[in-house]
């Protein structure tokens, strides 16, 4: 079989093996998710995420949106959006500043995994992220409020699922939502496929050298931290352990590098899954990436403020195969 024929055939066998693991985690969550807000759990809890929501300007419905996305990912929360509010009665804003939130948290118990087995501590990676998150989305809601921008009715390219009348309609909605689920699976596969390919990859990381060491990443980080901003944490960390691990970039290093790609990372795929449920690109792209520089630099200097002793005790572990080589 020629090599290419193999190449499609393997590439779509991967995002095929994507698809059926995302589909096992939505569908169950989803339907139960239906199932409480038909009983009216969904609105009897909804109080007790008020107080997160009302500081970021969001109905307090979305609080459990936000908490699956965090615990499961972005395609665990993203059918519960408009099941839990109708679009017809959120703005733009109030889409960019929820797609916010969960594009700096989302996947948690995974990504923080892999990001602590390159060094970094989890419980402080985690609140990074969490608070970061917040940070952002909070001072994203009090900018679009005051100068009104983003204040149209949402008009999303992709609604995943709806509120519905009977169960028939409902699963019709989740069978369609599945089905433009793979198509969006396969087209950003693809899409990331041919940017490896014809090199622009390769050039959009290089491109980012100067913002990185803005954000006081440096050396051989830039690079991998470049890969989990376009690729993923999976990506990025993954190659930060064996690095770590080999002593070839500094703890300090590997620490910053994690911090600023749980803010940014997945940029291309997550940005334009968002972006199709009706978020503004310059809230979701342009504004994250200033905040993860600014954000990611400020965490560089307060750790430069702290001894080695305290950083290693409370911040960082060293892998396993450096800690052993002294």
């Amino acid at each position: 079989m020629p090599f290419f024929l193999m190449f499609i055939l393997r590439k779509t066998r991967e995002t095929l093996g994507i698809y059926w693991v995302l589909v096992r985690i939505m569908v169950p969550i989803t339907l139960l998710t239906e199932l409480l807000a038909r009983m009216g759990v969904i609105k009897a809890v909804a109080p007790a995420f008020a107080p997160v929501m009302h500081l970021v300007g969001l109905p307090p419905e979305l609080g459990l949106a936000w908490l699956t996305g965090m615990l499961v990912g972005i395609w665990g929360a993203i059918p519960l959006i408009f099941t839990l509010v109708p679009a017809s009665s959120l703005s733009v804003a109030d889409v960019t500043v929820f797609s916010a939130l969960i594009l700096f948290a989302h996947g948690l118990p995974i990504e923080q995994k892999i990001i602590q087995k390159a060094g970094p501590g989890m419980i402080a990676t985690t609140l990074l992220r969490v608070l970061g998150g917040l940070l952002y989305a909070f001072l994203l809601h009090h900018v679009l409020v005051a100068t009104g921008w983003l204040s149209a009715s949402v008009n999303p390219t992709w609604v995943p699922m709806n509120a519905t009348v009977g169960w028939v309609h409902y699963f019709r909605a989740l069978g369609e939502t599945m089905i433009w689920m793979l198509a969006i699976l396969v087209v950003l596969s693809w899409s990331l496929e041919l940017l490896r390919v014809t090199g622009l990859l390769e050039l959009m990381m290089k491109a980012l050298s100067p913002i990185l060491r803005l954000a006081g990443i440096s050396g051989e980080a830039e690079h991998l931290t470049a890969v989990g901003l376009f690729l993923g944490i999976s990506y990025g960390a993954g190659l930060l352990i064996r690095e770590a691990r080999s002593g070839a970039i500094s703890p300090r290093q590997v620490f910053l590098s994690c911090v600023f790609m749980g803010f940014a990372h997945s940029v291309i795929e997550d940005t334009i899954l968002v972006i199709s449920l009706g978020a503004d690109v310059y809230g979701v792209l342009g504004g994250r990436l200033a905040f993860a520089v600014a954000a990611t630099a400020a965490t560089g200097a307060l750790l430069g403020r702290l001894s080695d002793e305290t950083f290693f005790a409370q911040f960082f572990r060293l892998p396993h195969a450096q800690s052993e080589g002294g």
